[in-house]
This record gives C-alpha cells, structure tokens and sequence, in this order.
C-alpha cells in the first residue's frame, strides 16, 4: 500500500545499537568494525556523507536561485509602493531593502596579490578581523609545518568590478596557537593589533601588541609604533576599551580571572572569577567590561574600582544555560548579544536583566565561533560548526539566509567572515567576505 509505506517513512525512525537506517532503501544495515582500517562503515562517517550531499545540493541551488525572498510578498517593487505611500519609516524601509539584497548575494572568489608571490594563498585562513571602518583585515594563517603567521589584506582595491586584494604579510611567526585577536587604537584608530598566544610546555603564554604599520609595504625597513608583549597565563579572549576614563587598557580573559592591563604604564588590575572568561567587549561610553564565562555567566565589571575579593564587583550578572562564546554590546548599549556552546543565540535587555529575543537556527557544540552584529543595517551575522553561514534580521530574529560552505565541511575548515555595507572604507562595496581554507570570497550585493 503506498499510503502506508509513505507513513512509515514519515515517521520517526527508532536508533538500534549496532545499526543504522537507509532512508532511500528503507532498512536496516548492520555497522560493521574496520578490520585493518579498511573503510569502516561508523556513524560519523554516515552522518558526513549526508551532511556533504545535503552542502552540494544547496550550492547547486545557489547557483540556480539567483533572486530568492524569504518573506512573502516581499520584493523590491512592494518596498518602493509601501515607501511612497508613507506605510514604512525610512529605518524600515532601509532594513528591508538591505533584507533583499542579502537575499540576492553571489559568491565570487578574490584574487589575493603579495609582494611577496610565495605568501598568497599558500596558507590556510584561521581568523579575519576587520577593522573599524573595514578598510583592512587582519588575518591568521595556519603554516604547513605548524604555528601561525599574520598578514593584512588592504580591501581599498576591492570594486563591483574588480576583485583583488593586496596582502601584506610579516616575518612575525609563531609556532603557538593564536586564542584570541582584536584591533587596538593606541596612537590611532585601529592603530595596533591585539594577540593572544597560547602558552606551551613551560613556555608562558602572551599578550602582544603588533603596530599595523608592520604590515605595510611602504618604507619596509621603517618600524614605528609601539611594539610589546606582556606574559600572561593562557587568555581565552581579549578586548580593548575605547572609553578615555581607562585610556590605553585592554582586558584579557584568563582561567578563572579578569586581567586589566594599562599599555603606557604597566599597571594590571585582577578579578578573580569562578570560570574561565571565554569572550570580552568593553562598554564605549563608560569604562565597564562585560565577561561571558564557561559556566554560562555574563557579568559586568567597572575597571576604575580597585581589585576586591569575591563577588561583589560584580554589577550585572545574566546566565546562559551553556559556555558563553560570543557576545556584542548593542550601539546604546542597553542590550547585549550573546552566542553559547549549545547554539543559542540571545538578546539581552541589561536595563531589566531579561532575553528579548531568540535567534534560532545557529548550531555550535564546543568552539568558540564569534557573532558579527551590523546594527546600521539591521543584520545579523554567524558561522556556526556545521561551516553554514547563517544571517538573521536583528529586528525579528528572521532567519534570511543561509549559506554552505564553498568547501566541504570539516573541523578545520569552519569559515571566517567580515560582513559590511561598506567594505573597503567609506566609499566601499556592500557584501559579505568570506576566509575558508587558502580562498577568499565576497558574496557582493
């Protein structure tokens, strides 16, 4: 009876130890132990054979669906009706015209040059971080032979039309893990760059601050700047605070403790904390630190009080149910996103201490995966572990688009990406760059 059999595959199908189930033949076969590790049928290997189909089928559909909508009725046409009418403010009317043009991205693969011909695209990307105005990105590349080299890519090149970038690199290497990266504006805006190093054997870790102008390619043998390095023991994060009232200070999360640094004079303050502190964002319009922890605690410290034992410096405190990986203090600063381990991804209200908002579909189970928030345009922007680039509408929490991997998916090979209207500076490109293996990518609007 076909009625029957479609029932039965509709339904859920029970897990039997020792087994597992083949939709399209509809049946059990029995998984097998590798003798002499000659393709052994396991169930990660299942899993990843399904989740590879299902990445090439929607790459094929990228291709095909060059205009897609995810809200119904939505097209450029009813936008431009509803606007001239006056139904929509201009705030509005420009989120959902950026809501389009999300929906209508293409990728296309960057040329990266190099004064040096033997750097570009030899290494694989591990982190990008654009810098304030996203006119430069800094990059951290795996060496083959291990470690971790850096480089900046200068995106004033990047046009519709022309898709080229120029990377500039350093002798600067390490054979240590890179845990954390972010821009420092110590002389200038955007003036440093902030590196968390992990510590190995009996070497300790470090904290160090590199000058951008070591990347650049005019007057290579010239090296201004303010060149240091402070060690420290194993930082999982890092940020730098903008507000003058802690002028030149930085934060390091460490294992179970807060470390404030001044960069000028040496002075550190310490916060003990019961959890290792995973991810770190400094308040610009006051001198206050806010902290998400392996615990599933995110909590606020004003770094101008001294050093205390215990809690009680402790000002807001909000708890997630898993490890805190990512948070993002919104423009007014009234509301805080936070990412976790168990793929949540929260709004928080700090004035009453509550979640507003849940953006749902993001998928993590134990890495540290950052959030890009663009508020001007009303987006969203995560990586998740599965290597699926998912962007959301941060007004409804909307999922709009998702978009695989250009590579198949591994541990190794999660993207990094850089969303902005304008990459390359104020008169830039609007799209999403994407880092994945040695390739680069913009997804143009």
């Amino acid at each position: 009876d076909p009625s029957s059999s479609s029932s039965t595959q509709n339904a859920v199908v029970p897990e039997l130890p020792g087994f597992y189930y083949d939709p399209e033949k509809n049946r059990y076969f029995r998984l097998l132990p590798g003798h002499n590790n000659c393709n052994p049928l396991t169930k990660e290997s299942i899993q990843y054979k399904a989740m590879e189909c299902k990445r090439l089928r929607l790459l094929e559909e990228e291709e095909k669906q060059k205009k897609r909508t995810t809200r119904a009725g939505l097209n450029s046409s009813v936008l431009i009706q509803k606007r001239q009418l006056g139904l929509l403010s201009s705030t509005s009317y420009c989120r959902l015209v950026h809501e389009l043009k999300v929906n209508c991205m293409q990728r296309r693969k960057i040329e990266i040059h190099s004064p040096d011909s033997s750097v570009a695209g030899t290494n694989n990307f591990k982190i990008i971080v654009a810098d304030v105005a996203c006119e430069r990105i800094f990059t951290v590349n795996d060496v083959e032979h291990g470690g971790c080299k850096y480089g900046i890519i200068n995106l004033s090149g990047l046009g519709k039309e022309s898709l080229t970038v120029e990377m500039y690199d350093n002798l600067y290497f390490t054979n240590r893990k890179v845990n954390a990266v972010c821009w420092a504006s110590l002389t200038h805006p955007d003036s440093h760059v902030k590196l968390c190093l992990m510590g190995i054997a009996e070497t300790p870790g470090s904290a160090s601050l590199l000058p951008a102008s070591l990347f650049s390619s005019t007057n290579p043998g010239d090296r201004p700047g303010m060149l240091c390095s402070f060690k420290i023991s194993t930082a999982w994060s890092c940020a730098w605070c903008l507000n003058p009232q802690a002028d030149n200070c930085f934060s390091t999360g460490l294992t179970r403790r807060v470390l404030v640094t001044n960069v000028v004079t040496g002075h550190r303050q310490t916060f003990g904390t019961s959890s290792d502190v995973l991810a770190q964002r400094f308040a610009t319009q006051t001198p206050v630190l806010y902290n998400g922890c392996r615990s599933g605690e995110i909590f606020s410290i004003d770094v101008r009080q001294r050093n205390r034992k215990g809690q009680s410096w402790k000002a807001i405190r909000l708890f997630h149910g898993s490890a805190v990986t990512s948070i993002h203090l919104m423009e007014a600063e009234h509301y805080l996103m936070a990412a976790d381990m168990a793929g949540k991804i929260k709004l928080w209200d700090l004035r009453t201490a509550k979640c507003v908002k849940h953006y749902k579909g993001h998928h993590n189970e134990y890495a540290i995966l950052p959030l890009h928030v663009n508020e001007e345009e009303g987006l969203l922007t995560a990586v998740g572990q599965d290597c699926y680039t998912r962007i959301w509408s941060l007004q409804d929490a909307h999922l709009l688009r998702t978009i695989p991997s250009p590579h198949p998916s591994s541990k190794d090979a999660i993207p990094s990406v850089v969303f902005s209207s304008r990459l390359g500076g104020s008169r830039g490109v609007p799209g999403l760059l994407m880092a994945v293996k040695q390739d680069l990518y913009h997804f143009s609007y």
